[in-house]
């Protein structure tokens, strides 16, 4: 099944690779699956670590967080394909396959459910926002999920039943090829435009803690509703039709639009974003401040002492008397001369 030839006719009928699942490095084969994975690991990290200054976060509170939620969802992840496929992996001579991660197996929603627990076990530790820091783990969610899921199409698998679509994707085997819905494709290109859109929410359009975590719940949740109706491979409940991951899909995006239209409407006080301070406002406040610094030496002497206002009054008043008096004498010794 790995092995099987690939085309995609909108490339041309005769454009059929073959690509290898994996490659060898000093005789040990390392899996395009584990490599995809990491390569989204490594970018969703250096971008949280870029921008958590502006949820309110250090670079330490991130990765205090992936030393424990890492390995936590990983094992959520692979925890999680297990339970609902029980017959690859329990019975005699099965159990081994539970390790083998690296062969695929790895549920997004397995992980994510377990990235939040260790999450919120470390913030209420180290006493930091969970929610705030959710928001950026989760645009790094739709980085990893972006890119690892090219890893699918290397184990040729999570693909969708057979169709005509245009961007559809032919596997050649020995008696004959069919053509199916390129599903990793399709959720990879979901994964990329909701971290687009998220990525310039969470710049320009962000008002509370939660609002970018629980947008990505709504976002992932409806393309993945659409998406696994597509796929072959899918993990049911039980002995029932229900797909696991469509109904978890429909919960998510249910909830998240009623959160954030009733959140949106009226934000409680314990989710509100500290409110940084206008600049225009500061300048105002320099300016006024000047001008009060201003204020003529002469009038705040008047406003402290007013008592000695009042003698500078009365001295004043003294000498245009004594200058009246003046006048009228030389007045009269005038008149005395001419006479």
């Amino acid at each position: 099944m790995n092995t099987i030839p690939i085309s995609f006719p909108v490339f041309g009928e005769e454009a059929v690779i073959n690509p290898s699942t994996h490659i060898t490095v000093f005789g040990k084969n390392i899996y395009w699956y584990g490599i995809l994975i990491a390569i989204g690991f490594i970018l969703a990290v250096v971008y949280a670590l870029r921008r958590c200054k502006e949820f309110g976060l250090t670079q330490d509170n991130i990765l205090d967080n992936l030393l424990i939620a890492t390995p936590v969802g990983i094992i959520g992840a692979r925890l999680y394909y297990v339970i609902f496929n029980p017959a690859d992996y329990f019975g005699p001579g099965k159990w081994g396959n539970i390790v083998k991660i690296w062969e695929g197996g790895l549920a997004i929603y397995g992980g994510l459910i377990a990235t939040v627990l260790a999450v919120f076990l470390v913030c209420r530790r180290k006493k930091i926002s969970m929610l705030s820091m959710m928001d950026v783990v989760s645009l790094g969610f739709l980085i990893g999920q972006c890119i690892g899921r090219w890893g699918n199409f290397f184990n040729r698998e999570a693909y969708g039943a057979e169709t005509d679509v245009f961007c559809r994707m032919g596997l050649h085997y020995p008696g004959g090829t069919i053509y199916v819905h390129p599903t990793f494709l399709y959720e990879s290109l979901w994964n990329l435009l909701g971290f687009v859109i998220l990525h310039f929410v969470s710049k320009k359009h962000r008002r509370f803690k939660g609002q970018i975590f629980v947008s990505y719940l709504g976002w992932y949740g409806l393309g993945r509703y659409f998406i696994e109706s597509l796929r072959t491979d899918s993990l049911y409940l039980g002995s029932t039709d229900i797909r696991v991951s469509q109904l978890l899909a429909a919960v998510c995006f249910g909830v998240s639009v009623i959160f954030l239209l009733a959140t949106l409407r009226s934000i409680p006080q314990k989710l509100r974003l500290a409110v940084a301070q206008d600049p225009d406002a500061d300048a105002a406040e320099t300016d006024v401040t000047e001008e009060q610094d201003a204020v003529s030496p002469a009038a705040e002497t008047a406003e402290e002492d007013p008592g000695s206002t009042e003698e500078n009054a009365d001295d004043s008043a003294d000498e245009d008397k004594d200058n009246e008096t003046d006048k009228e004498d030389g007045n009269e010794h005038q008149e005395t001369g001419s006479q």
